[in-house]
Formats: C-alpha cells, sequence, structure tokens
C-alpha cells in the first residue's frame, strides 16, 4: 500500500509540475497562433529560424555567415549550430502531422525545453532529498522571467543555456556530495559535457559563469579541481570544446571588442542590454519576497559547517554564482534568467537550517504574491494592454502579407526598421539591410540614415549602394525616434520616413508606390542597375 502511495505521490508532483510548466509557457499562444500563421516573439528568433529553414534544405550545413541580413556585405554571426539542428530534428518529428513543421519547432522547442529541465530538476532535486524542493520547482514553473526566456514562440538560445546550465550547476553539485566515488565520477562527467555544451551555444554568458565556479574552486581547494579523479572531466571538456570549434570554424566575436559609435545608441533600444536598478519592482517580480531576505540565508548557509553527505546545504560556489549573477543583471538584464534561476537552485538549501516547514512554506505562499500579481496583469490584460496586443498581432500579419509579396528566385533587397528586417526576410526569402544582432549595426545605422535623410541624394546613394530593390515604410513616429536614438541625432522636419508613410504622393522619383496596408507601405526602387 505504501508503494502505490509513493507511486502515485510521484505521478501527481510531475503532473503537476508537467501542467505548471506547459500552462505558464504557452500563455501566449493567441499571439503566436494568428489566423493558422505561427509567428514568433522578436526579431531574433525569426533571424535564428532562416537558419533553421537553411539547414533543413541542406542537412549538413553550419552556417557561418549571414547574407539575409546587414546586405551586401553580410555578417559573421555569434550564433551557433545545435539549437538550429535541433528546432531541424523537431520540425522532421512533426512532417508526418503538419505541413507547417518548421515553424512548430520553432514554436514548440523551447517550452520543451523547459519541461525537460523542470522533469530534471524533479529527479534531481528528489536524489538529493531537498526537504523544500517544492519551492525551487514552483519558482522555476513560475517566475516570468524563466517563462519569458522559454515561452512559446521563442526559438533563442536562451532556452537551450538554462536547460543545459541548470544541469552543469546541479551535476557539479552532486559531485561534492555524494558517494560512492563512481558516482561522483559520473556526475562530474556530465558536469562537464553541459558546461562544454552550453560554451558551444553560446561563448558568453555560459563561459563567463563556468569561469566563475572554476575560480572559486581554485580558491577554495586548488588540488582539488586539478585532481587524478577530475582529469575525465577536463579532457571531456575540452574534446567537446575542440569540436565546437572544428564544427563552427571560427573564433567568437564580442560586441565589446568592436569599436562602433553608435554601438551603445543602439543598444539603448534592446530591452536585454538594460540595466536592472537594485531598487526596481521587476526583481520581486521574478523572485518573489523571499529575494529581499536571501543575504540573510546565504550568511546562515556560510556560518553553517554540517555539509552532511545528503549536501543539504548550499556550496559555496552557488552562493558565489547568485551573487555575481546579481551584480550582472544590474548591468545587463539579460543575466536575469541565470540569477533567478541559480536562485531557485539555491533555494533548498538556503531553506534547509528552518526546522518549521509549516512556517516555511506559510512564508514562501506569502512571497509569491508580486508573482502571482505579475501573472494577473498577463493573465487578465486592462484594455490598453489588450488593444496593444491585438494591434501586434493585426501588424504582423499584414508585414507578413506585403513580405510574402517580395518573393522570388531572383535576389532582391529590401530595406525596412532594423526591428522589423528578420521577419520580413524569413517570409520573403530575401536579404535586408538591416538586422536585429550587434553584427549588423552597419546595416542598421545605413537604414536609419536614410530614414531620417531629408537629402534626397544621400538616400538615392544609400539604396543604390546596397542595391535595393524594395522600400518598406512604417509608423513615422516609431521610426523617427528610434533612428535618431541609434544615430544621437535631432530628428529633422521633413525626414524621409514621415514623407514616404503619411503622404506617398510626394515620394522621391526613384521610389515607386507598390502597395499598402494599414500598418506599412511598399515600394520599389526604380534605378538603373
Amino acid at each position: 500500500m505504501q508503494r502505490i502511495g509513493r507511486f502515485a505521490l510521484i505521478i501527481f508532483e510531475i503532473g503537476l509540475l508537467t501542467v505548471l510548466i506547459v500552462t505558464t509557457r504557452c500563455t501566449n499562444y493567441q499571439d503566436v497562433f494568428v489566423a493558422g500563421n505561427v509567428y514568433f516573439v522578436d526579431a531574433d528568433c525569426y533571424a535564428r529560424m532562416t537558419r533553421a529553414r537553411m539547414v533543413r534544405a541542406r542537412p549538413g550545413l553550419i552556417i557561418r555567415h549571414h547574407a539575409f541580413e546587414n546586405f551586401s556585405q553580410g555578417t559573421t554571426p555569434h550564433t551557433t549550430a545545435p539549437l538550429d539542428y535541433l528546432i531541424v530534428a523537431l520540425s522532421f518529428s512533426l512532417n508526418p502531422f503538419t505541413t507547417h513543421g518548421l515553424d512548430l519547432a520553432g514554436a514548440f522547442v523551447s517550452p520543451l525545453l523547459a519541461l525537460l529541465g523542470g522533469w530534471f530538476l524533479w529527479w534531481w532535486s528528489r536524489r538529493m532529498k531537498f526537504r523544500y524542493r517544492g519551492v525551487m520547482l514552483i519558482l522555476y514553473a513560475i517566475s516570468p522571467i524563466l517563462v519569458h526566456g522559454t515561452e512559446l514562440g521563442r526559438p533563442d538560445h536562451q532556452s537551450l543555456l538554462i536547460l543545459l546550465v541548470a544541469i552543469a550547476i546541479c551535476a557539479g553539485w552532486s559531485s561534492q556530495t555524494l558517494q560512492p566515488t563512481n558516482v561522483a565520477s559520473a556526475w562530474r562527467l556530465t558536469s562537464a559535457a553541459a558546461w562544454s555544451l552550453a560554451i558551444w551555444v553560446s561563448a558568453y554568458e555560459p563561459l563567463v559563469l563556468f569561469l566563475i565556479v572554476t575560480a572559486t574552486a581554485l580558491v577554495l581547494n586548488r588540488r582539488a579541481v586539478f585532481a587524478r579523479d577530475r582529469r575525465a572531466g577536463w579532457i571531456l571538456l575540452a574534446a567537446i570544446i575542440a569540436i565546437a570549434f572544428a564544427v563552427e570554424g571560427r573564433v567568437p566575436l564580442f560586441a565589446v571588442l568592436q569599436p562602433n559609435g553608435h554601438l551603445k545608441n543602439w543598444a539603448s533600444t534592446i530591452g536585454e542590454l538594460a540595466h536592472v536598478s537594485p531598487i526596481n519592482p521587476v526583481w520581486l517580480n521574478w523572485c518573489g519576497y523571499l529575494l529581499v531576505i536571501t543575504p540573510i540565508f546565504i550568511w546562515m548557509s556560510v556560518r553553517t559547517r554540517k555539509d552532511d553527505a545528503q549536501g543539504l546545504h548550499a556550496p559555496p560556489v552557488v552562493c558565489v554564482l547568485l551573487i555575481v549573477t546579481y551584480f550582472l543583471t544590474i548591468w545587463q538584464a539579460r543575466w536575469g534568467y541565470f540569477f533567478v534561476l541559480i536562485f531557485a537552485l539555491a533555494l533548498p538549501a538556503l531553506l534547509a537550517p528552518i526546522k518549521s516547514g509549516a512556517a516555511v512554506w506559510i512564508a514562501v505562499v506569502l512571497s509569491m504574491f508580486p508573482i502571482l500579481r505579475d501573472w494577473d496583469e498577463r493573465l487578465w490584460p486592462n484594455e490598453a494592454q489588450l488593444a496593444g496586443r491585438v494591434e501586434r498581432r493585426i501588424e504582423s500579419a499584414q508585414i507578413r502579407d506585403l513580405a510574402l509579396s517580395l518573393r522570388s528566385p531572383e535576389v532582391h533587397p529590401f530595406l525596412a526598421p532594423w526591428w522589423l528586417s528578420p521577419s520580413i526576410a524569413y517570409w520573403s526569402g530575401q536579404p535586408g539591410v538591416a538586422g536585429s544582432s550587434h553584427e549588423s549595426l552597419n546595416g542598421i545605422e545605413e537604414s536609419a540614415r536614410f530614414f531620417l535623410s531629408e537629402n534626397l541624394e544621400q538616400a538615392h546613394d544609400i539604396l543604390d549602394k546596397h542595391r535595393v530593390a524594395w522600400v518598406f515604410a512604417y509608423d513615422s513616429q516609431r521610426l523617427e525616434q528610434n533612428s535618431a536614438a541609434v544615430l544621437n541625432e535631432a530628428v529633422p522636419p521633413r525626414a524621409l520616413c514621415r514623407l514616404l508613410y503619411e503622404t506617398p504622393s510626394q515620394a522621391p522619383p526613384f521610389l515607386i508606390f507598390s502597395a499598402q496596408n494599414p500598418t506599412c507601405k511598399l515600394y520599389r526602387v526604380a534605378v538603373e542597375r
């Protein structure tokens, strides 16, 4: 009877966790599935899906150059192959059920990765015998920032990184606390494989986190880091990274090393590159009120000397990761995914010294109020928020309609606002002058100069330089503001973007009005080639 009860409890826990993860990640389904088509949540997702489409058409292809953005120069992207092939593999498995396998794979890949991460954390925390493991699982399932990184319609590398970093940290934790030695060795190999794969996916956040982990381990016990039983892990890590270099055939370049006067201006328009003030209420929306007293928990964990075999207390490396990622998130919001992930992983151990389970769960439930309030606003938006969502859906559908008209076996480049260029490139199959990555900054600048230009000759030269065949005119007020921010210039009285959007009849002679809808207008470039 006891066995049946335990089995029923396991089924209940896994079922509840699965429902929470899938439900929270798919609340935006009305924005992703519109009129039988799939729409992704941001510009970078369309760039990723363009890569996936190229790989699907030519299996075995490793994409080292993007010709579809920053035309005609193109870009050498920091994006790598693993997620491309993961999306394509998922699309092949969907082929028997739909004719839109690739789009559906892109839509569902991140929620599926989140689900795998949730199942792994359930199994790992059960094996570690954490008393308060449910706190970790609930926060992982419902934290808005983790949901954002793994939501429906967001085929971005962050979702894969969240999974790999979680496995790497948990495996490293287990390798320090579990016996016997062969089990610890298996965990060390798992940690090494997860870190190296994460660094392959992106040699930025995972690399920084891995260096923090290694540096902390060196400070605590230098000999243990390079002990004989750790050699297999180091060899595996080096082997996978070597394979990554061989496959990708390039060294990743960092934006901070690329001098460009407008990089900082453009970055200020990107939400994930923004600073997050320590007094910003978004911290509570991500983590709940428990975050406020976390420093006390860390202090208690540091003072505790009872690091028993079951590892019920947070290792110093996890505490260091939590503190460092907090300050990194203050610098760039994109680090918030990893801060909240590590916060969730650390919570069961940080709460372990508290003996009263009732007190802990009452505190946890009360601490969730900011997170629940955030979900209340998402699920039941006010009229203005709802109207904004509906407007974005309509805009996406209308831009898609115009983009589809550009399809052709011949190359006919287009110029459009940079944040719309990846989606237009994906739908039309044509390359764009701009893009949504820092590697496309030259094209972003050129498009901004074109739209703000009052000098028609200068505008014509930009089109001729990039061999542009089509121009998309979009909401002139937003386009003026963004272009002025990128160039750090004032908006001129008669910017070309305003003329093209508001008075098509006054367009310059080299731009021939071709089509329009309530969202944008399309012009064909009449120039000598």
